[in-house]
């Protein structure tokens, strides 16, 4: 009897293609469309809608069903909530991984499940296998676009249900593979940065759900050369944005965001690589393990944010996180995003967010 695999189709080439390979290997598939944001465009058309057409056009031309489900209420409680308390409270968020552990491989999978699935699928570039009895997620052949890092917070029991197919095929692969079975998302643009700020200007999107209060910004000899716009704006290592160029004092260098002082409203910047923005190391806490949790301290490798070549570190494990130093000095290790560890095999290790950075 055939497997039935459960596939989330988001409407782009990389689910497409997902969807299309285990039909053709002999898999029972079936397409599921989340929707997980209500919102319209100024033309008052539901943008979800656009990628719900596609999923359509691609299930139709692979014969496969396919349903739509919404989580909307669900994502805005369990995703959107921490977003914007992150940010009020001066973190920059990482809320791809919330979405990942809260919805598509939670509430999306108990969903798949009652469809009567074996198993689920998703166009994630990542490998999943299974030694000993556990689970192992593991670097995509494709470096450039491996998504592990957004998997860091997945389970034992959430890997065991699933499959990633395009874990060792690259992008360049998939979109030839689109265009040669003409499906109609074979040269869709993909989604770049936070799915329901899409192409909007952040800083527009962010004012319409948090109170902002304008601000000095000043040395770290607390010379003021100018005014910020709101905290929540500015990310540690910003050097774009910041209002303050061409001042005529100083060493002709750009102006990096060093810290905030939420208390006083004070955005902190200087000119150059300046040592402020190094650190030796990080604490971080809801420490996601993966095969399992080590009794020890142990040397691996980590990213402390995505696209960032692995650094080699030495980590000690806590009672509810791990406290991680570094063997080089970090630049703009940001609390509120994640630090994701992995070891020689490229096997993703777990990972936790930042609550401290270690000066």
């Amino acid at each position: 009897m055939k497997e039935t695999v459960v596939v989330v189709m988001s409407g782009g080439v990389d689910s497409s293609v997902t969807a299309l390979l285990l039909k053709e290997q002999g898999y029972n598939v079936i397409g599921l469309f989340m929707k997980n944001w209500e919102e319209k465009d100024p033309n008052g058309i539901c943008t979800s809608q656009q990628d719900y057409d596609d999923v359509c056009r691609v299930c139709q031309k692979i014969e496969i069903p396919y349903y739509s489900v919404n989580f909307s209420k669900e994502y805005y409680e369990r995703v959107f909530k921490y977003f914007l308390e992150s940010y009020k409270e001066g973190r920059t968020p990482n809320p791809d991984v919330l979405c990942n552990r809260e919805i598509k491989f939670d509430l999306f999978l108990k969903k798949a499940l009652q469809l009567g699935a074996d198993k689920i699928a998703t166009g994630h570039y990542a490998k999943v296998y299974a030694q000993n009895g556990k689970y192992f997620l593991q670097k995509a052949r494709d470096k450039s676009k491996d998504q592990t890092y957004f998997l860091n917070q997945l389970n034992q029991k959430q890997l065991s249900y699933s499959m990633f197919p395009l874990g060792d095929i690259c992008k360049t692969e998939v979109r030839k593979i689109a265009e040669t079975k003409e499906l109609s998302t074979a040269r869709k643009k993909d989604s770049t940065g936070i799915c329901f700020i899409g192409e909007r200007n952040f800083k527009n999107f962010l004012s319409t759900y948090l109170p902002f209060q304008n601000g000095e910004i000043r040395t770290l000899d607390e010379k003021i050369v100018g005014e910020h716009t709101g905290l929540m704006f500015y990310t540690l290592g910003q050097r774009r944005g910041l209002g303050i160029g061409g001042q005529k004092e100083g060493n002709g260098e750009r102006w990096f965001v060093i810290k905030k002082d939420l208390k006083n409203n004070i955005l902190y910047v200087e000119q150059g690589e300046d040592d402020a923005l190094l650190s030796k190391g990080l604490i971080a806490n809801s420490f996601n393990w993966i095969p399992e949790k080590p009794q020890a301290s142990f040397e691996c490798f980590a990213k402390f944010r995505y696209r960032q070549p692995d650094q080699k570190v030495l980590v000690t494990p806590t009672e509810s996180g791990a406290a991680i130093k570094f063997t080089n000095p970090q630049r703009a290790v940001t609390e509120g995003q994640f630090v994701v560890l992995y070891d020689k095999e490229e096997n993703c290790l777990g990972g936790g967010e930042i609550i401290e950075v270690l000066k």
